[in-house]
């Protein structure tokens, strides 16, 4: 059955509920499953976008003015591929807006349609953002046709079907299928992104889903950075001779990537080199280290979280984007907890007391920004150092 919405209506935004929220659709025409989350930074739409992290979610805007810096081919922040391995869709509450900005070199609206990437706007995010936060991130599917005809049940029993994100490996198809070698550091005025200069120390990255930003920060550190993919095993990681090892952010369920990252894991950390794990590789760091981790509600996505760092006592306004968490009860006796959110008290970073080993869980590159966190490189890379002395 095809349903007639009201006039000027091209876009639509199902839960498996059965709520139906009508609007004007953005970007590609089409329809996308996923599980919908809110985001409450007030910039870097591009990045997060394009942060493989949000693979398999329609990503919710609280911020109600989007486009006005276009879009360009510097702040992508994933390897390769399009929505098929990033966030599926969109929701905003205005309209895009033509694009106002020196670097732009197009504007968001036609990218998105590039990139297939499905947009409604019209919509009342706060709204929408208030149920997330009380109710959980439910399951939806986000459609867009000029046609503004569509076969709503079709969508909601789409979306009430769908499993969701526990017991889903996403990390396997948004890595990297083969080693690649990366040498870009971060961007500086008014040179752009910069090559780094004469590598201090050998970097594996694990890509479960990388970041450009994290592989640029890392390079600026010194790093010489081989990036590998997520089914590596430590075996080949080793061969390398690496002087440090990082597990990068992804998608999906840690337990369900776990079921093979994780015995690498555990070979990686009794080697005895220096491990830094982030977003995804610190909740699948802390299952190899005898943790567990559970989902969460609604999860933590934006750039204004406060994060503590129990080692320093600093408080730091962060990037996040996970939706699982460590759950600190199971934290063995040898695991110390080093940093908590300060929203909702969850975990957000451990070490080993006795090893080179630590990890957080939000993101120290934090494209487009905060800069908080951007020491935790520099504190991986100095155990790297002191690791090589030894």
């Amino acid at each position: 059955m095809t349903t007639s919405l009201p006039e000027g209506t091209t876009g639509v935004l199902v839960l498996a509920d059965g709520t139906v929220m009508a609007g004007i659709g953005v970007g590609a025409e089409g329809e996308a499953l996923g599980e919908v989350v809110f985001n409450t930074a007030m910039t870097g739409y591009q990045e997060i976008l394009t942060d493989p992290s949000y693979m398999s979610q329609i990503l919710v805007f609280t911020f109600p003015h989007v486009g006005n810096v276009g879009v360009n081919v510097e702040d992508l922040e994933q390897i390769g591929g399009g929505a098929e391995t990033s966030a599926c869709g969109a929701v905003f509450r205005d309209l895009p807006t033509d694009p106002a900005n020196w670097r732009a070199q197009g504007s968001l609206d036609a990218w998105m349609k590039r990139r297939q990437v499905v947009g409604l706007a019209g919509i009342d995010t706060r709204a929408l953002t208030a149920r997330i936060r009380d109710a959980g991130a439910p399951h939806g599917v986000i459609a867009h046709s000029a046609t503004g005809q569509f076969d709503i049940p079709a969508l909601i029993s789409r979306a009430r079907e769908w499993a969701g994100l526990e017991g889903l490996d996403l990390a396997r198809a948004a890595s990297t299928l083969q080693p690649f070698e990366w040498n870009e550091g971060l961007w500086q005025w008014p040179e752009g992104h910069v090559q780094s200069g004469e590598p201090q120390a050998e970097i594996v990255v694990v890509d479960y889903g990388v970041k450009r930003n994290i592989l640029r920060a890392l390079a600026s550190t010194g790093a010489k950075i081989t990036v590998v993919p997520a089914t590596t095993d430590a075996e080949s990681v080793l061969a390398r001779n690496p002087d440090g090892i990082v597990l990068s952010n992804g998608p999906g369920d840690p337990a369900a990537t776990g079921q093979y990252a994780v015995p690498e894991i555990r070979k990686l950390v009794d080697s005895g080199k220096p491990v830094m794990g982030i977003c995804l590789g610190h909740q699948m760091l802390a299952l190899a280290l005898g943790g567990r981790t559970v989902k969460m509600a609604q999860g933590h996505h934006g750039a204004n979280h406060p994060v503590k760092d129990l080692t320093t006592g600093k408080v730091e306004i962060v990037s996040m984007n996970h939706g699982f968490t460590v759950d600190r009860d199971s934290l063995p006796e040898a695991v110390q907890e080093t940093h908590v959110s300060l929203f909702d008290g969850t975990n957000c970073g451990i070490r080993l007391k006795d090893r080179p080993v630590f990890s957080v869980q939000h993101h120290p590159e934090a494209s487009p920004g905060p800069t908080d966190s951007l020491y935790l490189f520099d504190r991986f890379m100095d155990a790297v150092r002191a690791h090589r002395s030894a």
